[in-house]
C-alpha cells in the first residue's frame, strides 16, 4: 500500500514511479538492521531532505564510480539472499527442472535481456521472472507427460545417509521395484 501511495505522490509532482522493497532488503542484509523504526526515521529524513536543494547538490556531486559500485554491491546482495532461501528451503538442483529454471533466469535478469513487442517492452527481473514461470511449468508438463519425473523437487533432508543411497541407486539385480526410463514404477501391494 506505502508503495502505491508513493507512486500516486510521485505521479502528483511530475515524478515517475517508485518502488523500493528489493533496495530495502539488500541494505537490512548489510546493515543488520530489521528494526521498522529505523527505516521510518529514515523514510521521514529522506522525505525532510527532499525539500533541501543544497542536499541534491550533494548528492549530485557523488562520482557515477561510486554509485556504480553500491549499486552493484546491492544488487549483487539481493541475488544472494534469493540464492539463500533456494539454500534453506533445500531446492534440488540434481532436478534438471530446477537447474535449468534458475540458470536461465538468472542470466536473463543479470544480463538484462529485451523483448520488445510492438509497444511494450519486457527487460531484466520482469522478463527473467516470466522465463523462470514459463520454464518451470513448461518442463514439468513436459516431463510428466513424457513420464520422466524422477528427482523430488527438494532434497530428501531427513533420511539416513544410507537410505538416500539407495532411493538414489535404485534397486539392484532381483530387487522389488521395477524401473522404467530411470524412475521407480508405483506398484500395488
Amino acid at each position: 500500500m506505502a508503495d502505491g501511495a508513493a507512486t500516486v505522490i510521485a505521479g502528483l509532482g511530475g515524478g515517475s514511479g517508485t518502488t523500493t522493497y528489493a533496495e530495502n532488503i539488500g541494505v537490512m542484509a548489510a546493515t543488520k538492521v530489521y528494526s521498522t523504526t529505523a527505516y521510518w526515521v529514515a523514510g521521514v529524513f529522506a522525505i525532510v531532505l527532499s525539500f533541501a536543494p543544497k542536499f541534491g547538490e550533494l548528492i549530485a556531486t557523488v562520482p557515477p564510480g561510486v554509485l556504480g559500485g553500491a549499486a552493484t554491491m546491492l544488487y549483487g546482495m539481493i541475488g544472494i539472499l534469493g540464492v539463500k532461501i533456494w539454500v534453506q528451503n533445500k531446492v534440488n538442483f540434481s532436478n534438471p527442472v530446477n537447474l535449468t529454471t534458475a540458470a536461465v533466469a538468472l542470466i536473463i535478469g543479470i544480463a538484462d535481456y529485451t523483448w520488445t513487442i510492438g509497444e511494450l517492452t519486457f527487460t531484466g527481473i520482469a522478463l527473467g521472472s516470466a522465463a523462470a514461470l514459463v520454464i518451470y511449468h513448461g518442463m514439468k508438463a513436459i516431463a510428466k507427460a513424457r513420464g520422466s519425473v524422477a528427482e523430488p523437487e527438494t532434497e530428501q533432508a531427513g533420511l539416513p545417509p544410507a537410505v538416500k543411497a539407495a532411493v538414489n541407486a535404485g534397486p539392484q539385480s532381483g530387487g522389488d521395484f521395477p524401473r522404467h526410463r530411470g524412475r521407480i514404477m508405483d506398484r500395488a501391494f
